[in-house]
């Protein structure tokens, strides 16, 4: 269940997606809080500049592997615009982070893409819990997600 703290940090992440489209990349933008619900490490999508796997829950797993031990990793939540994509999720479960929480999901995403006659991209496009089946995950918000898919459609206008 999305708690109010929980959608306040989602609209961080909204934020940083809409920063990421003013960049000129594609909108996401993720972050890692604390239990203590500390802010620890926020990024937006950077692939723009040709390395596929600058997401930022990407960044987040490597930033999290570097600087947090076992313990804050599994105690830790990755809160994100857009639910994991494979890689994202693979990576989010090797580091051993904790719960995710998103504001629109692949499903989503998928019927956005089928909207706008897109091709999905070159990985699977699946679902955070069949890459992960024991991750504690909560997601979409449907009041943020029709604000990711307006950045979405605007990112996929420019392109």
């Amino acid at each position: 269940m999305i708690t109010e703290t929980d959608r306040n940090h989602l609209k961080r992440c909204v934020e940083l997606a809409r920063t990421a489209l003013d960049k000129g990349d594609a909108p996401f933008g993720s972050l890692l809080v604390s239990k203590d619900g500390e802010v620890l490490f926020e990024d937006h999508n950077r692939v723009a500049g040709g390395d596929a796997t600058r997401h930022p829950e990407f960044e987040i797993a490597r930033w999290a592997a570097s600087h947090l031990n076992e313990e804050d990793r599994s105690n830790a939540t990755v809160y994100t615009s857009g639910e994991h994509c494979s890689m994202c999720a693979s990576a989010h479960g090797l580091v051993g982070l904790g719960r995710i929480v998103y504001a629109s999901s692949t499903k989503q995403l998928k019927t956005w893409q089928q909207e706008m006659d897109l091709e999905p991209g070159p990985l699977k496009q699946l679902s955070i819990t069949e890459v992960l089946p024991d991750a504690e995950v909560d997601g979409p918000d449907e009041a943020l997600s029709e604000e990711v898919r307006e950045l979405q459609f605007a990112y996929h206008q420019k392109a």
